[in-house]
């Protein structure tokens, strides 16, 4: 195999560069649980041997005639096919589109046409549905499976999608899509720099994040739709010789089976992660482990240092985005850390950081305002995206002034050291008291009735807003309510409402001990489900209408009677 025609700025070339220097060591760790979900055989591949395969696939879509500029939609989830095709495709000059396992007919029709793409990579099972779906967005696409069984010659669709101007390290490398959790997915141009960039920064970081060359191995369950696994992860470990260690998602029962099997050195994590692996008994084999450091963002401050405490590894909090990638990354990696505060660390001379007050001026220290970042010198976008595909109106104004409005609220204290608050639209305004529904979710989720929980702002006629808790319930803590309700109520349709009630004031009263009286939920509303993002993040704007359904429908448990200031002291 040989770099060429895929240039010295290309992911592809630099892994190449780790083939040659590391081939022999393993670049990916398929474990038995993710091999049996994946229907595929658990096993490691060198980077030799996945060279090999990435040049055997390279060679049949160069003969299909695939062009540089050429977008792919991949829809592989963790699988090691999807490295395969991303470095294989990358090696061409061609773009990969993720495509999550999660998204039907409608949203893959918008993705199709909106991407414009040309191929699509699929399990056999999705064929039928990718192409149904390419027919009502009017797009010919070609559907083939992982293997390329059914790739035909390109012609004419190779030409559909034009190679961006410049050279390999602004070619566009990947085409992600955010999660919409505000209307439609933006797709977010990816260069080949920002994917270099991503992994030099981490290989960089030190401290507490320090990488020994060809020797660790990190464990993700986030997805490869997601730049955290895509770009921080995958680059990390490409760059230094490591090995990833892909599971298909997060599974708490066997979390630490996985970690210990794969002898993992990393593991990443999401901020709901945390709060689920300490809601086990803890037991004797806590600390079996070889990780060093988790690497992640939004763990409750209030379970931050229980963790760490437990199964004694920090988990190092950081702040990014699909739009800024590492190019405005800050991470708290060194001490002190000021666990339990929410701080994700303080700006390095990369980065350029501006807080905006409500009124638009400089935030004082410790006044929350929207954070605006930009990378330091000449060039304030290097390593961030390189664009909104055909929305150059969004992208401006992203960028107005000259600053990337990132929407996330935070504050900086006497040291500069900056701590999140919640995303702007999260804010919730109750009587003129600002609430971070992230903060109130946080506290929520240590009460042992609450499995998952979504908190939004739904209208009040007399303070505003008012703040509304959707939770999955544990179905031990509702039989329990239940069996205590059948004591004073008669049929089971009053058994069920009492059970509800009586565990809505309890989970309230657990905030009102914790929280200020304002910030704790004036409604609950009782839910089978939460509506996700593919990263498994909550889909805000359907929390939203899940709430006003709930309280349009009195669907929900209205305790804004008990949240009086006077009841709370």
């Amino acid at each position: 195999m040989d770099a060429a025609g895929a240039g010295a700025g290309t992911v592809f070339a630099a892994f190449h560069q780790s083939v040659a220097r590391y081939g022999a060591r393993p670049f990916l760790c398929v474990l038995p649980e993710t091999a049996m979900r994946y229907g595929i055989e658990p096993r490691e591949y060198s980077y030799a041997e996945t060279a090999a395969q990435v040049e055997t696939l390279r060679e049949r879509y160069r003969q299909a005639g695939l062009l540089a500029g050429t977008r792919v939609g991949l829809m592989l989830e963790n699988r090691p096919a999807m490295f395969l095709h991303w470095l294989a495709l990358n090696a061409l000059g061609a773009s990969v589109v993720p495509i999550h396992p999660d998204w039907r007919r409608g949203e893959l029709g918008f993705l199709i046409g909106h991407a414009e793409l040309a191929i699509a990579v699929v399990p056999p099972a999705r064929a039928a549905e990718l192409a149904a779906a390419a027919l009502e967005a009017g797009r010919e696409l070609i559907v083939t499976q992982e293997d390329l069984s059914g790739l035909r010659p390109l012609g004419a669709r190779a030409a559909a999608a034009a190679a961006a101007a410049g050279g390999d390290l602004e070619r566009e490398c990947a085409l992600l899509y955010t999660s919409g959790t505000t209307g439609r997915p933006k797709g977010c141009v990816l260069s080949n720099e920002y994917f270099l960039y991503a992994g030099q920064w981490y290989a960089g970081l030190g401290e507490l994040c320090r990488l020994t060359p060809g020797s660790e191995r990190l464990l993700t369950p986030l997805p490869m739709s997601h730049m955290n696994a895509l770009a921080c992860s995958s680059m990390a470990m490409l760059l230094t010789g490591g090995c990833v260690v892909p599971l298909d998602r997060f599974h708490p029962g066997s979390w630490w089976q996985a970690v210990r099997s794969s002898a993992a050195t990393i593991v990443h994590y999401l901020g709901v992660m945390p709060a689920m692996l300490l809601g086990a008994p803890p037991g004797a084999h806590d600390r079996e482990h070889r990780v060093r450091f988790g690497f992640g963002a939004g763990v409750s401050p209030r379970l931050h240092a229980s963790f760490e405490q437990r199964f004694g590894f920090p988990l190092i909090e950081a702040w990014a985005m699909t739009e800024t990638g590492t190019g405005a990354a800050i991470i708290a990696n060194r001490e002190p850390r000021k666990v339990g505060s929410a701080c994700f660390g303080h700006p390095s001379a990369a980065v350029e950081v501006r807080i905006l007050s409500g009124e638009g001026g400089p935030a004082a220290v410790g006044e929350p305002g929207e954070l605006l970042v930009r990378a330091a010198g000449a060039r304030p976008r290097r390593g961030f995206f390189s664009e909104y595909l055909k929305d150059p109106q969004a992208t401006a104004e992203a960028w107005a002034g000259g600053w990337f409005h990132t929407g996330d609220i935070v504050y900086a204290d006497a040291d500069g050291d900056l701590h999140f608050v919640d995303r702007r639209k999260n804010v919730i305004r109750r009587s003129g008291e600002n609430v971070s529904a992230v903060e109130v979710e946080g506290v929520l989720l240590q009460h042992p009735a609450v499995a998952a929980v979504g908190v939004t702002a739904v209208p009040d006629p007399v303070r505003g807003e008012e703040v509304m808790a959707c939770i999955v319930a544990r179905e031990a803590a509702v039989a329990r309510e239940a069996a205590s309700a059948r004591e004073t109520a008669g049929s089971e349709h009053e058994v069920a409402d009492g059970a509800r009630a009586s565990l809505a004031r309890a989970i309230q009263r657990h905030c009102l001990e914790q929280l200020a009286y304002y910030k704790a939920p004036g409604y609950i509303l009782f839910c089978e489900r939460l509506p996700l993002t593919p990263t498994e993040k909550l889909q805000r704007s359907e929390l939203k209408a899940l709430a006003r359904e709930g309280l349009e429908q009195r669907g929900c448990i209205d305790l804004r009677q008990s949240k009086r200031r006077e009841d709370a002291r």
